[in-house]
């Protein structure tokens, strides 16, 4: 079983996600938080180590390239994390969606061996970050600092986190009331037309999770960034670029 892709967009867009008790369990059930946690845009901490690590291109970063690579990282056991929410039936869900165009992936990379990155579904101007894994010292940092960078080029407005952690903390995320919650995800959902039914399904992300993504997909030219023209490059940009546009916005 999967949840239904239109039943789950629908969620996303009334501040609803999907969760589990274990990795092994058969029942999913729908979160609302109370408090919120989110990462403004232009609020990355960027500390002068991890910068030093992006900008000298430690690791490959790229997205979509493994979805699913990324989701089975996330939900394996780990010495800090002996078990996860994902269960089998969110993990093939979130596979599904990917294949409809919504949810996407940064991969991080050491070599040709998959060490870290996240995965969470775009709609609108928004993205909502699922899970994030590493399994080398910053992969995860970097994977999140990355999709940071691109949800600026790409003319985002909201990065949702979900619950607060130490460890988002520190990178600069706050929380927020459920309220406040709704009233960002309304300005970032405001030209999505969830009311089409099914129809919407063909539509995949959008303009801003394509500009977004597609570059370090490898597929086509990200053109028409609000940004600085210096920034409009084809393919990937660098760690440099990425430091640079989180230094020139925070």
């Amino acid at each position: 079983m999967t949840i239904d892709p239109l039943v789950l967009l629908q969620a996303y867009s009334i501040g609803v996600f999907p969760m589990s008790d274990d990795r092994d369990a058969e029942e999913v059930y729908w979160i609302e938080p109370k408090r919120r946690a989110i990462m403004p845009l232009r609020g990355f901490h960027l500390s002068h180590s991890l910068a030093k690590t992006i900008r000298r291109d430690r690791f490959r970063v790229t997205a979509n390239r493994d979805f699913g690579g990324v989701v089975s990282l996330c939900a394996q056991a780990a010495e800090d994390r002996p078990s996860t929410w994902i269960n089998r039936e969110i993990e093939r869900t979130y596979r599904h969606l990917h294949e409809t165009g919504f949810a996407h992936s940064i991969e991080v990379w050491d070599g040709e061996e998959l060490v870290g990155g996240l995965y969470g579904v775009a709609l609108g101007q928004a993205f909502f970050g699922e899970s994030m894994v590493s399994r080398r010292t910053d992969a995860s940092k970097v994977a999140l600092a990355w999709l940071t960078g691109r949800m600026l080029f790409a003319g985002f407005t909201l990065l949702d986190c979900q619950f607060m952690t130490e460890h988002l903390r520190s990178l600069g995320a706050i929380e927020i009331s459920q309220q406040d919650y709704l009233g960002l995800l309304a300005g970032a959902l405001g030209d999505v037309p969830l009311g089409a039914g099914r129809s919407v399904l063909a539509e995949g992300s959008g303009g801003w999770a394509e500009l977004a993504f597609a570059p370090l997909a490898g597929d086509a030219s990200a053109g028409g960034s609000p940004l600085l023209p210096s920034f409009t490059v084809p393919g990937p940009l660098s760690g440099q670029d990425i430091v640079q546009l989180l230094t020139q916005t925070s």
